[in-house]
């Protein structure tokens, strides 16, 4: 099974996140091709040549960083133009995402991340991937920001995100490896 880790990371905070996706994939035996979206909008793998792809991103104002959502709609107009996304989006055999984001929920907590995460997880349903799971991480936020980190809704989230949580998208890539 062949494996891709694309994500857009701007504070780093996904990119903890995605290198630990990695990292775990490659423990248990798995070839994985990563990709960091970049700013300038160069990375396009090509989707359709991995059988599980994990997809993810920060979270910016409810949607995906705009390098990942550029990123999207170059790849929805390249599979709608091939004739890859068709009607009623059948299922390709086989053929597996998870979308997973980093998010502060300085506002109201989790919430402000679920819509970034259906957005991204479109791309694969349309393709006719199975989606998986969906994945949300708690990161602090930095910069001007910074102090979001300590005063927000879900309290201080200083340092994430930390080791529980990299334990834990350890954890959560060996499940959906097992199933």
């Amino acid at each position: 099974m062949k494996a891709l880790n694309l994500y857009f990371s701007a504070t780093g905070n996904t990119e903890k996140i995605a290198k630990q996706i990695e990292k775990t994939l490659r423990e248990q035996g798995f070839e994985v091709d990563s990709f960091k979206v970049a700013k300038d909008g160069d990375t396009e793998p090509d989707i359709l040549a991995y059988d599980l792809v994990f997809a993810g991103s920060g979270v910016y104002t409810w949607l995906p960083g705009k390098p990942m959502m550029e990123l999207y709609a170059k790849l929805r107009e390249k599979y709608a133009r091939e004739g890859e996304m068709k009607p009623a989006s059948p299922r390709r055999q086989g053929r597996k995402a998870v979308v997973y984001c980093s998010y502060g929920g300085g506002h109201t907590g989790g919430n402000e991340a679920v819509p970034a995460v259906k957005y991204m997880a479109q791309l694969f349903d349309h393709l006719g991937y199975e989606v998986m799971d969906e994945w949300y991480f708690v990161g602090e936020y930095h910069g001007k920001l910074q102090p979001m980190s300590v005063n927000g809704r879900l309290g201080n989230i200083e340092g994430r995100p930390n080791e529980a949580d990299l334990r834990e998208v350890s954890e959560k890539v060996v499940g959906i490896l097992r199933v």
